[in-house]
């Protein structure tokens, strides 16, 4: 049986870097983030462009679920409203599928911390700061697995996800 994993959080919080290590532990995985469809510029946020981005993940993800090379689909987005993953998800193929919902949640301040670097490195501007702690209490909200990720590890992390 496939496993699909749905990990949601707040921008910074490390969904990327948690599913990039995932990806490596796990056989015959393949991983998405849901940035990567609609990575634009300058990037607007319509209703066209909410519908595509939409239509992109599920296509791609239907895919990956269809394809006999990949026992584990991994993907990640911000994902902070319980619609958006039910929209996700009432458009895959999962009958013979495991499906696990999880979000990365942590504190302010960590999140502050991470974020502070990515700010320093030039990865990230300051506006985000306030965008990503404005939407830490949304996660408690969610039908999912709430997986904590202050003072852990990257690897940590993975492991408690590969033991769901």
């Amino acid at each position: 049986m496939k496993r699909l994993y749905l990990i949601g959080g707040t921008m910074g919080v490390g969904k990327t870097t948690v599913c990039q290590q995932l990806k490596a532990k796990l056989n015959n995985s393949v991983f998405l983030d849901g940035d990567w469809c609609w990575d634009a510029n300058p990037f607007q946020v319509t209703e066209e462009t909410k519908a595509m981005v939409m239509d992109n993940i599920c296509h791609l993800l239907n895919n990956f679920l269809r394809c006999s090379a990949y026992e584990n689909v991994i993907f990640c987005w911000v994902m902070h409203q319980q619609g958006i993953i039910d929209s996700i998800t009432q458009k895959l193929a999962t009958a013979n599928c495991d499906v696990k919902v999880i979000s990365l949640i942590t504190d302010a301040d960590c999140l502050r911390k991470r974020l502070m670097m990515d700010i320093e490195k030039g990865i990230r501007s300051v506006d985000i700061i306030e965008r990503s702690t404005e939407r830490i209490p949304l996660y408690q909200e969610l039908d999912s697995i709430k997986i904590d990720t202050r003072n852990k590890s990257v690897q940590a992390i993975v492991e408690e996800i590969m033991k769901l």
